[in-house]
């Protein structure tokens, strides 16, 4: 398909294609920016690139999500505020060059099926399989784990958006039929099997996150302080990973009550994706569902980021029959929940959680039963 829409826009055939997948975090949310453990699955559902070479250093890039095209000069590649989608693409593509790695000129298309503001990470699959199009056009050979913190530097630096590296590191490095329980301080990683029996059902609120970035910035901010208030209190810490619970309590009197609840949400989340990955290994997929379950509730009340839909979600696929853990995942304020269903209850889940969102707010969620996928550089 997408070839067939390179060949509508530019008239003729691409010479590569590339594909990157968006993302799920089954635990672990608000803690990649505090260098804390993440428990992330890169989904079924992709953003694809199709081009092919141009003479000069020009690139014409048309999205077709958008259907609109921007162009610009590998030789001084500047925002476009016009196109701000096209500014993942400039900011991987200007990266690459600065950091010795030169490009042609290209034509090319991008456009998948990653939901777009939902908290499923397309920006980040936009980037990393950028990153995928320019290796395969241009020859390149380079290390997953350097074209993922690229990636992440595209949306730091370019684009403007503080984000973590867990979204662009499991974009290209997750693997089929496991999630990826990753160390954001040092990017150690390991891969954890997802049993056959379960499935990951996505469901979507239809929010857009309207509050997201400036919410995520805030939270972002209120971590760093936190971190500041508690080294008055003698505690040798660089972030919140570095704080347990017994230390938090014993120094909980340094902190407002905001601080104090920003800080218990991370400490606590961290513990909870390093037993959710150790239950996975063990197959204990009731005390998965557990720790999703807490962790929502740790985002509603500690980190004060889900909404009246999302916890609507969540409390509707509690109920269901088969649902092990239902929790919101990505930024908040809007976007989706991530759920572990038994596999013989999936499709009733989607059915009935369909019906009761539809009955609650007017609207139908939409619901996406997922298998998690290679990405796009995948070991």
């Amino acid at each position: 398909m997408i070839e067939q829409k390179f060949e509508e826009v530019f008239g003729g055939k691409p010479h590569f294609v590339a594909r990157a997948p968006g993302r799920v975090n089954l635990i672990g949310e608000h803690t990649d920016y505090n260098d804390g453990f993440v428990l992330p699955v890169a989904i079924d559902r992709f953003v694809w690139f199709a081009g092919c070479r141009r003479e000069g250093r020009t690139v014409r890039a048309y999205a077709l999500d958008f259907h609109a095209q921007s162009e610009f000069s590998l030789d001084q590649t500047l925002r476009d505020e016009e196109h701000a989608w096209s500014n993942y693409l400039r900011g991987v593509s200007k990266f690459l060059e600065s950091d010795g790695h030169p490009l042609p000129g290209a034509d090319l298309v991008f456009g998948g099926d990653v939901p777009r503001e939902a908290g499923l990470s397309s920006s980040a699959a936009v980037e990393v399989g950028a990153a995928a199009f320019w290796q395969g056009l241009a020859g390149l050979r380079l290390d997953p784990v350097y074209l993922a913190k690229l990636a992440r530097r595209a949306e730091n630096e370019f684009v403007g958006v503080p984000c973590g590296i867990m979204d662009q590191f499991v974009s290209a490095l997750g693997r089929q039929d496991h999630a990826l329980f990753l160390d954001c301080r040092d990017l150690s990683h390991r891969h954890v099997p997802l049993p056959d029996e379960v499935k990951i059902v996505v469901c979507n609120s239809g929010v857009k996150r309207a509050l997201a970035q400036s919410e995520y910035e805030v939270r972002l901010k209120q971590c760093r302080q936190a971190v500041a208030q508690l080294g008055t209190a003698g505690l040798a810490v660089k972030s919140l990973r570095d704080v347990d619970e017994e230390d938090l309590e014993m120094a909980a009197s340094t902190l407002t009550e905001v601080l104090l609840k920003r800080a218990r949400h991370v400490v606590t989340e961290n513990r909870r994706v390093s037993g959710a990955a150790q239950a996975l290994e063990e197959g204990d997929l009731e005390r998965v569902g557990e720790l999703m379950n807490q962790s929502h509730e740790s985002l509603r009340d500690d980190y004060e980021v889900s909404s009246l839909e999302l916890d609507a979600l969540v409390e509707i696929a509690q109920r269901q029959p088969g649902t092990l853990g239902a929790r919101m995942t990505g930024a908040g304020f809007g976007g989706c929940t991530v759920n572990l269903v038994r596999e013989s209850a999936a499709d009733s889940f989607a059915e009935v959680v369909r019906r009761d969102y539809q009955q609650a707010f007017g609207r139908p969620a939409e619901i996406y039963l997922c298998r998690a996928s290679n990405g796009a550089f995948a070991e």
